[in-house]
């Protein structure tokens, strides 16, 4: 099992998980935070589960499945929630608002989806880091 110092997160597969996620490559992403969370056992998995689904649901959102993108936007925002305002040197409070504003238009539909409803590109979220402290 990992050991995580969440003041100084530094197993390279969180730096490679956080690029891909902000290279939107959600899917890559997913596997790669979902390596490292199969590894934890402390408080810290919630919060690389949420991460991971932060990507799912981007993924979903991006190929279509609007009812998948809505379950695991709601989950991770369940799971990263209690992380705020960061966490793992992540802007924790800022990922979730930039979510929020991403499935703001998919998450205000009901029973279906608007025509043409797409991921927008100019809202899609990315994981901000913040610097190591010496």
């Amino acid at each position: 099992m990992t050991q995580f110092d969440p003041n100084d997160p530094n197993d390279p597969r969180i730096e490679e998980g956080i690029r891909l996620f902000n290279d939107r490559e959600f899917f890559e992403c997913h596997d790669v935070f979902e390596d490292f969370w199969s590894e934890l056992v402390g408080p810290e998995k919630k919060f690389f589960q949420g991460l991971i689904h932060a990507a799912v649901s981007l993924f979903h959102f991006e190929g279509g499945n609007y009812g998948g993108a809505q379950r695991m936007y709601r989950s991770c925002t369940t799971y990263l929630c209690p992380f705020e305002p960061t966490f793992a040197r992540i802007d924790v409070t800022r990922l979730l608002s930039e979510l929020r504003s991403c499935f703001a238009q998919l998450l205000a539909t009901r029973n279906s989806y608007p025509h043409g409803l797409k991921l927008q590109a100019d809202l899609i979220p990315i994981i901000h880091r913040l610097p190591r402290f010496s």
